[in-house]
């Protein structure tokens, strides 16, 4: 019986484990976690990203990436997980284990005030597979078996808390794991309040208040950003001194909470999205309510020492009656004829009003401050004006610079435009404008050693207006605004170091850099047209631009371009390169214009950097890391070989000097591992050849070497067996072919039998009897050879004859070739397997056609003609029919040809005058 009764028990208990499985499955496992829902309710800001490897590419290509690398924060970061991925070894798909657990996955980062001059960050990553789980947990082990590091667990409210501690510092972080959700900061308090956060599960999250809206869904959006401007201050505390940001604060009463979506690309960052009005009593949005939006009428007046612009769209005499109390000492008729001649110069002014902070001298003085408001009819103002003046009984005496006429005020500016220049912290001074000046509709206040500055700017014309690169960025602020924030970054530098924190002030000091990456700021406010709708919501714009300087701008390209066209200034030569970019499907380009400049452009069609060399750039290709010797874009240009990083300066130890009475015609490299620099093969305008490494050491008998003949085209450099060949098809019909000290393989020279043109193809093998090379000669035979010096097949392609010209044109990868013959005004185009030819064309100019081979495997086979004369190029398909049934216009030597797998789609690049276009196609083989 008990046997029976412990059989039945064991049942129930299956079943009863298998009924609570299914439970979990149906109703809790199935309900998925609402990841805002774990971020804390006093985050300041919140950044969410779902594309990191794109993400990574654009702050590299906006040059902000090697900024932030430099920051400390990121270091110390960067250098614990660096010392975790070595301490996991293993194969290299296990290295950098935490970085790649970011994908493509929403990451939230949020941003907290936790202390009195302190803030924290807490992140949150999702773990989509049980084995992500286990390499952290996997990483976290490891580091706490080390002795530098201590690990131990903790409960908190029932959750199990990890805290992974450094020795040295006694600081830590501290892990939570919730439904395969981590958590993780470096202070336990914020982990802290996201569990607190599980207890209240209906509570409102950080998000609530937009709704399902996701910007992360729209095209181009790297990420998103809420604010929560009613904590904005609190956090500005942290940065500046209390008193140095109340204007900024009172600013912030137009709006309770903002979701910006971020898109970076290369000059510039660019959050675009919503903010909620501030609904509580007392704050600006509630006296700035059903004002209408200004545009900013004051670009002429602004002097181009500006630091920071606030503009605000606001009539101060009927947004702020403002009573001011009678002067000690003052009769009290004078005063009420003050206040009453005060209060009619108030009427006189329009809907727009800004403070401008001048830059300083010095670090830590004191900036000049700027009052303006618009005066629709200035010569009413100026009447109101005198007679407070006769009222006040100042001196009729003024300071004249150029036209403008500076007079002394006796009244504050808070007087005249309102609690924007009220104090907003106890105890500090209301500002006095000892000085006021008319300029054209605009009054200006301020004391008088200012006004001289600033004026003596507006009559030199050091405005705005007159800045190219300041109208440009204004053309991309928004025509129309309650509030605009203008902000120069290089310019607001010096105050920025006076009343920022001490603490601070050294990381400012640290990250100079950072900071003016982007010297142009702006953030807007523009309000919904009806501010009584429930749901009405400000149009918010942050931008954050650096001057567009480079020499190229962008401009629609209509559909056949895909909206992908740069203008360059000077007319482009030669033919783009392309270069793949990491996670993207677009390729990167380097081209070069008539002036020398070689450009390297983005995927996203920006200039990223700039480089004058001493001639045309040759052999551009990219370098892998080997030997001691960072990776990059290895090109020839005059006497030097350059080896660019990817911000475009030099890597150590190039450039590389060969003598000076050389020019450099082609550059080949032919990478030999990871212990050893790469071999580099220089071909001279002379038809030199000059054998070097990526080090910069000559190899012995290349000093450099002349050929009895001249070369029919390129030369080929590679390693058989670890031994250094070069091999050289010479235009008499001979190929030689030398080991890395010059001297001459057995069986070389090799006679193919005919005049030679065209390169070599080379199919590498384990030795020097199983490497073949394909040639042709102007017999039209195609030849195919070791480097033992055996011919080992040889056939007629196609028919000869005195005039033909014949050569052998291999894909950009070696993997393939097409065999080219051309006679009088006929060109054919045949593939090594077939007797008919592929294509034939007819052409009206004489002279060289060059043709470019792209072949990117399963029959994708792309064939280019360029005919330099009428500057056109005609793409044929791997079964040789026209593509687009016209050549497309092209002034390059050629083109530049990718494919997209992931779209079934070529990315063609082509020059055409000064521009350079990309264009998406679609090709049916």
């Amino acid at each position: 019986m008990s046997r029976k009764l412990l059989a039945l028990f064991t049942a129930l208990l299956l079943l009863l484990t298998l009924a609570t499985y299914v439970y979990y499955r149906r109703t809790l496992a199935a309900v998925p976690v609402d990841p805002y829902a774990l971020v804390p309710d006093d985050a300041v800001l919140v950044l969410s990203t779902h594309d990191h490897p794109a993400l990574v590419r654009h702050l590299q290509e906006t040059e902000l990436w090697d900024n932030l690398t430099a920051v400390r924060y990121f270091q110390q970061a960067a250098g614990h997980l660096a010392l975790a991925d070595s301490l996991a070894g293993g194969n290299s798909r296990r290295r950098n284990a935490v970085l790649n657990l970011l994908g493509r996955k929403l990451v939230i980062t949020s941003v907290h005030v936790t202390g009195p001059g302190e803030f924290d960050v807490l992140y949150q990553i999702p773990l989509a597979r049980v084995s992500e789980y286990r390499q952290v947990r996997s990483l976290l082990e490891t580091l706490g078996r080390d002795a530098r590091y201590r690990l131990a667990t903790r409960d908190y409210e029932g959750q199990e808390l990890t805290v992974l501690t450094e020795q040295r510092t006694e600081l830590g972080i501290t892990v939570f794991n919730y439904r395969n959700h981590l958590l993780i900061s470096t202070n336990a308090s914020l982990v802290e309040a996201a569990v607190r956060r599980l207890a209240h599960p209906d509570a409102p999250t950080v998000l609530a208040s937009f709704g399902t809206t996701d910007l992360l869904k729209l095209r181009g959006v790297d990420g998103s950003l809420l604010i929560n401007y009613r904590r904005l201050p609190q956090f500005l505390d942290v940065l500046f001194r209390r008193d140095a940001h109340g204007q900024v604060d009172q600013l912030t009463g137009l709006v309770s909470q903002g979701l910006l979506g971020v898109k970076l690309a290369g000059s510039r960052v660019q959050l675009q999205g919503f903010s909620n009005p501030e609904t509580a009593r007392g704050t600006l949005q509630q006296r700035l309510k059903e004002q209408p939006a200004q545009p900013l009428g004051l670009s002429e007046l602004m002097s181009t020492r500006t630091a920071m612009l606030l503009h605000l769209a606001a009539q101060p005499a009927r947004t702020w009656p403002y009573r001011v109390r009678p002067r000690p000492g003052t009769p009290m008729v004078d005063s009420l004829g003050h206040n009453a001649a005060l209060d009619s110069l108030r009427t006189t002014f329009g809907g727009e009003m800004a403070i401008g902070y001048l830059a300083a001298v010095a670090a830590g003085s004191r900036p000049g401050r700027l009052a303006f408001v618009l005066c629709p009819a200035p010569a009413r103002t100026a009447q109101w004006l005198a007679r407070l003046r006769r009222i006040e009984g100042s001196s009729p005496a003024f300071t004249k610079v150029g036209p403008y006429e500076i007079h002394p005020v006796g009244f504050s500016e808070a007087s005249v435009l309102g609690p924007l220049l009220v104090p907003a912290r106890p105890g500090a001074v209301e500002v006095t404008a000892s000085a006021g000046v008319l300029v054209g509709n605009y009054l200006v206040l301020s004391d008088e050693l200012t006004l001289n500055g600033y004026l003596a700017d507006v009559v030199a014309g050091r405005t705005w207006a007159q800045t190219p690169a300041q109208v440009s960025f204004l053309q991309e602020t928004l025509p129309r605004a309650r509030l605009s924030i203008f902000v120069d970054t290089r310019n607001s530098w010096n105050a920025l170091l006076g009343v920022l924190t001490e603490d601070r002030r050294a990381g400012l000091l640290r990250n100079e850099a950072l900071f003016k990456r982007f010297p142009q700021f702006a953030f807007q406010l523009v309000p919904p047209e009806n501010e009584a709708a429930p749901d009405a919501q400000y149009y918010t714009q942050l931008l954050l631009r650096h001057p567009d300087l480079g020499p190229a701008t962008a401009q629609a390209g209509g559909a056949a371009a895909n909206g992908r066209v740069l203008n360059f200034k000077h007319e482009l030569v030669g033919m783009p390169t392309v270069l793949p970019a990491l996670g993207t499907r677009i390729p990167a380009v380097a081209v070069q214009d008539s002036a020398n400049v070689l450009h390297f452009v983005s995927a996203d069609n920006a200039v990223l950097w700039s480089d004058t060399l001493a001639g045309p750039a040759v052999g551009q290709a990219l370098l892998p890391s080997g030997g001691g010797v960072p990776g990059g874009l290895l090109l020839g240009a005059g006497h030097r070989l350059h080896l660019l990083a990817n911000d475009g300066s030099a890597v150590l130890p190039f450039p590389l000097n060969l003598p000076d009475t050389v020019r450099v015609a082609a550059l080949l490299a032919a990478p030999t591992g990871p212990d050893a620099p790469a071999r580099l093969l220089a071909r001279t305008a002379g038809n030199d050849l000059i054998l070097l490494d990526a080090k910069g050491r000559l190899f012995p008998g290349w000093q450099p070497k002349r050929l009895d003949f001249p070369l029919a085209d390129e030369p080929a450099l590679l390693s058989v067996s670890g031994r250094d060949v070069v091999v050289a098809p010479l235009q008499n019909g001979y190929v030689y072919a030398f080991d890395g000290q010059g001297n001459l393989f057995p069986g070389f020279p090799l006679s193919l039998g005919a005049r030679l043109a065209g390169n070599l193809l080379v199919q590498p093998g384990s030795t020097l009897g199983r490497t073949h090379l394909m040639a042709v000669n102007q017999h039209g035979e195609l030849l195919t050879f070791t480097l033992s010096g055996d011919i080992l097949t040889r056939r007629r392609v196609a028919t000869w004859s005195r005039t033909a010209r014949f050569h052998l044109v291999p894909d950009a990868r070696g993997r393939s070739f097409v065999i080219t013959r051309e006679d009088g005004n006929q060109l054919d185009v045949y593939l090594p397997t077939q007797a008919a030819p592929l294509l034939t064309q007819r052409f009206v100019t004489s002279g060289d056609k060059p043709v470019q081979l792209f072949d990117f495997g399963n029959g994708r086979r792309i064939v280019a003609i360029t005919e330099t004369g009428p500057g056109q190029v005609s793409l044929y398909n791997g079964k040789g029919k026209l593509l687009g049934d016209a050549p497309l216009p092209s002034t390059g030597t050629g083109v530049g040809l990718s494919y997209d797998a992931t779209t079934d789609a070529y990315q063609l690049v082509r020059i055409v005058g000064r521009e350079l276009r990309r264009t998406e196609l679609k090709v049916v083989q």
